[in-house]
Parts: C-alpha cells; structure tokens; sequence
C-alpha cells in the first residue's frame, strides 16, 4: 500500500453519510512510518489508513495544519476533513458518515438523549474537547475607519435591524473621533446551520436581551428581516469585503484587512485577541451533568472581568467514547491525541491565530482521550 502525504478535503453532507461510512474502512496492511514519526503524545506508532471528518469551517485553517502534520509523522495516514458547517459535521457525524465531527457548540443535553450516534457502540457516551479557541471578530467595511467601539445594545440593534445607518448616534457617542457617515448599514450573517451564530446569537441575547430576545440558535431568525445571507465563514467575509458600508461576524482569524470592532465589558472596550479569548475560557465552567469524557464548558457571555472578550468561540472536537471499529478508534484516538498537545496547538496557533487551549484544560483532554477504544 502507498503512503500518503497529501491534505485532502472532500465535500460530503448528511445525504452523503452512509455511503462515505464506507471510506472509514481503514486498511489492515501493515506499513512502517517514517524514521522518528510519534504522536502528539510522543509515543511512536505504526498507523495506516484513511480518517474522515468535518464540520465547523472556522476550523478549516486549523485543519489544514494538523492534517499536515499529522500526515507528515504518518505517511501511511490521509485525514479528510470537510469544512461543511457545524451543523452538516454533527449531522454527518450522527448518522456515521465520519469517524468525527468539528463543531462550534458541544452537543445539547437533549441531542445526547435523543439521537443514536451510528459510528458509537450503543449505550456509550461521547468524547467532546474544546480543541480550538478563537474570538468571534465583528468585522466590517466602511471607507476611512479601521476599528469601532460598540456595546451589546448597539450590536444587537445593528445586527437586528433597528440601527440602519452608520452615524446614527448610537453609533456615533461611543466613537466621537471617527468619521461616520449617513449610509445605510448592511448587515450580514450566516445561511447554514453554524456554530459561529450560535456562539453570536448567545452573546447578543445575554448581554441584550432587551433588543436581541431571539435564543441562541446556529439558524439565524427568520423575522430579522433584511441583510446578506452568506454560506459558510469564507461566505460572510467575501461578502462583507466585496461590499460597502457592511458588517458581519466570523472567526478571527479570517479577519484579514477588514475593520474590527472593539467590544464594551464592564467600563472598557475590548478588542478581539486570543489572550482575552482564552481568559473567558479558563474563567468558565463546565457544563453539569456530562460523562466523564464531555468538556463541554459553560461560557459567561455577561462578564465584566477586565481585559476579557465574551464573543469567543470555542470549536470542539467530537468523537465516540468506544467505537465500532478498532481501527477507526486507534486514528481518532491518535489524531485527537496531536491536536491537544502542545505541538499541535502550536500549530494552529501559528497557522489560524487560535488561543492555545490552558494546561488544565490540557490534561482534562488527555483523560478523555484515553477513554477512546
């Protein structure tokens, strides 16, 4: 069998999840890897075959680094990893189209209790790993400003359609030295199913629950009225930087030359960073109630500590705590191994700008890990 070394991304969704199960097959051939290949962990292993997963496209830059990497130390591995959309991920995830999911929300207690998770033995639970930490950028184009300093209310009011112009005067007391002008806002959001407005939607009803009183939901409302619909987190940032006088909100690290908007906490105006990013994160709690292997964390949106952004994503990895396939448990358990460590969150961070996840967070990972056969 021929060793692989490239990164490959194949688009598949929930249609599509039976008949790809078929390429979780992993080949039982036996193929040394290459001089001094080990595993995040550091322990050397002979692995072979074919990995598939996908999900949350705010991954994808992480991805595509991990993937490198891990294929460089085993030259007998290909991932595949298809940057869907969160929502496609856990569906596809679901029904056993792949051996794990990306996703910018853990599962709900009520999924967890409803559905059956085709790849898992029956009965068994899930690992959840909060793998990557990103601020969520408000972004924007508007001609001649760089940055804006804005407050949940004013945030709310632009993304729900009560603020229509740039200079309204909402907008224009919280940034007296920049120069607004009377155009029209266009504000622009998410098609598909993602975690990314999940994690938005949050954040606007917690901190103003007064104008944004829609739940948090990776659907964005159907009676916001107006704006761009765009698919995906590539999508949004095409169309807020093909436009004018345009707002939306992504990833950071796909910010790239567009404006960014510094958030009001407590009494100062926070702008994104992946250390504030990940203060919120170690502040945070678990959530209650999960198996042993879920580090599903309990964000506080309304937090007035200094020096933290509250528009933070945290992307997860998801897999099964006991698979029905060997193979396929040892590549999870391996792959997932890397990305944790110190090595793989160097990476990303270099590669996506994301926040190292802490070392407490770390080794409640490495626990979970190791619950996976």
């Amino acid at each position: 069998m021929n060793g692989h070394n490239s990164v490959k991304f194949t688009p598949f969704g929930r249609a599509a999840a039976v008949a790809t199960l078929a390429a979780l097959t992993l080949t039982s051939c036996a193929v040394n890897e290459m001089p001094g290949a080990a595993t995040g962990n550091g322990a050397a292993t002979e692995l072979t075959g074919t990995l598939v997963g996908g999900g949350a496209s705010s991954q994808q830059s992480a991805q595509e680094a991990w993937v490198a990497a891990f294929q460089g130390m085993h030259s007998a591995v290909t991932v595949e990893y298809d940057p869907a959309g969160s929502g496609a991920g856990r569906d596809t995830f679901i029904a056993g189209g792949s051996a794990f999911a990306g996703s910018d929300r853990a599962f709900k207690d009520a999924e967890l209790a409803d559905e059956e998770f085709t790849a898992c033995v029956p009965d068994t639970g899930l690992v959840e790993l909060p793998a990557y930490i990103s601020p969520i950028a408000v972004v924007f184009n508007l001609e001649g400003v760089d940055t804006l300093d804005l407050d949940p209310t004013t945030l709310a009011g632009i993304f729900s359609g009560t603020i229509t112009t740039w200079n309204d005067k909402a907008i224009a007391s919280q940034n007296p030295d920049a120069t607004l002008p009377n155009q029209t806002i266009t504000p622009v959001h998410r098609a598909d199913d993602s975690g990314t407005t999940e994690n938005f939607t949050e954040y606007l009803n917690v901190t103003a629950p007064d104008v944004w009183s829609w739940e948090a939901d990776g659907v964005w409302p159907d009676a916001v009225k107006g704006g761009e619909a765009a698919q995906q987190t590539s999508g949004v940032i095409d169309a807020v930087t093909s436009g004018t006088g345009t707002i939306g909100y992504a990833d950071a690290s796909r910010s790239g030359e567009l404006g960014t908007v510094a958030v009001k906490v407590g009494d100062e105006y926070v702008p994104y960073s992946a250390e504030a990013a990940a203060a919120i994160v170690d502040a945070s709690p678990l959530v209650d109630g999960r198996g042993e292997g879920d580090l599903a964390i309990q964000l506080d949106r309304a937090t007035t500590e200094a020096g933290v952004y509250p528009i933070v994503l945290i992307s997860y990895l998801i897999g099964c705590t006991e698979y029905k396939d060997a193979e396929t448990a040892k590549l999870v358990k391996e792959y997932f191994s890397y990305i944790v460590s110190e090595e793989g969150q160097k990476v990303s961070a270099d590669a996506a700008g994301s926040a190292p996840i802490s070392a407490a967070i770390a080794e409640k990972s490495a626990a979970a890990i190791e619950l996976i056969k």
